[in-house]
């Protein structure tokens, strides 16, 4: 907000930076901070995850073909030494 022609607007920007002269009438360290509910920009945290659980699948289907192939493996010499 700017103390000297009162003009309010919203502007995003970074945590250090400061905006301190005026757009509309030019007075210089006239804009003050109001108050106001900080706006969180979400990344890509939802395709990440569902990325993650699908990549979670398929290292287990992985694994268990491996372990399948293992078992076989483990039968075929348990009946060859008997």
């Amino acid at each position: 907000m700017c103390e000297e022609c009162t003009l309010t607007f919203t502007l995003i920007h970074g945590i250090n930076e400061i905006l301190v002269d005026c757009q509309e009438c030019g007075a210089s360290q006239s804009m003050r901070k109001l108050l106001s509910t900080p706006m969180i920009i979400k990344d890509d945290i939802e395709i990440k995850q569902n990325k993650i659980g699908e990549l979670t699948k398929e290292y287990i289907e992985e694994n268990r073909k491996i372990l399948q192939q293992q078992k076989e493996k483990a039968k075929k010499e348990e009946h060859e030494s008997t």
